[in-house]
């Protein structure tokens, strides 16, 4: 089941998806007489390309999702830190993604979005003195699991290797909430992970019977008061924005067709 989910949602991304419209407009228009169809293809190919690409119309298509909970703002232990986060005791960050390259340090393996979630984790302990944290993420056979690696950054920005769990033995979000209840119970947590993620992350995790403080970060769609001519362009960026915000929302969909939220 596992497989057959990463099979179909890859193939629906907007990239794949539209380089597919493409491909079997090009070989409809050269190798068969259906011109119509053909031409229509690749004309849908084109347009949804360009729209997933700009940066306005990704924008639109993410941001509902981010803003669905707001940021934890700054804080300092013992001074205005909100009530509902004061009474977790485990921040637990979520797993992205990183690269097994040696010779390079732990925050250097990360991804982008794996490193601001552990910064994010690291934050909210500082002023959580009573708290652990957990950090998720699995690995290949052979190399240092996703968790390891966020316990070495987070071992690198202050925090002692006894306030830390790991969870390595999971595939996706899914996995995660499972491991974390068999691991410490239905107790409150302050859930980090990337923006865009947490709708979902959250709802899982609910799911699984825990008390959620969502601590969103990584946002992608930040507000921006100085609008330019550039929130009108196009981008790889805004392509792998509109692909989050697809992503979910097939994930989403995924959940509730199998009644998980």
């Amino acid at each position: 089941m596992f497989v057959l989910k990463k099979f179909i949602s890859f193939w629906l991304m907007p990239l794949p998806f539209c380089l597919t419209l493409l491909t079997a407009g090009l070989i409809l228009l050269m190798l068969t007489r259906r011109t119509r169809l053909a031409r229509g293809l690749l004309a849908a190919g084109v347009i949804l390309l360009g729209l997933f690409s700009n940066k306005m119309v990704s924008m639109a298509l993410v941001r509902p999702i981010e803003a669905k909970f707001p940021p934890i703002p700054e804080v300092m232990a013992g001074h205005g830190v909100p009530l509902d986060l004061a009474r977790c005791r485990y921040v637990v960050v979520l797993g992205s993604g990183h690269s097994d390259a040696p010779g390079f340090s732990a925050n250097n393996q990360l991804s982008s979005a794996g490193l601001a979630r552990v910064v994010e984790g690291v934050r909210l302990l500082k002023v959580l003195p009573e708290a652990r944290l957990v950090l998720s993420g699995g690995g290949e056979p052979g190399y240092p699991s996703h968790a390891a690696v966020l316990e070495r950054v987070a071992a690198q920005l202050g925090v002692q290797p006894e306030r830390m769990l790991r969870i390595e033995n999971v595939r996706d979000t899914e996995d995660e909430a499972q491991a974390l209840q068999e691991l410490i119970g239905p107790a409150p947590i302050a859930l980090v992970t990337t923006a865009w993620h947490l709708p979902r992350a959250t709802a899982l995790f609910r799911a699984a019977g825990f008390k959620i403080v969502p601590c969103p970060t990584a946002y992608t769609a930040r507000p921006n008061p100085n609008a330019s001519w550039n929130e009108y362009s196009w981008s790889v960026e805004s392509l792998e924005r509109s692909t989050a915000a697809v992503r979910e929302r097939i994930g989403f969909f995924w959940l509730r067709l199998r009644a998980k939220v």
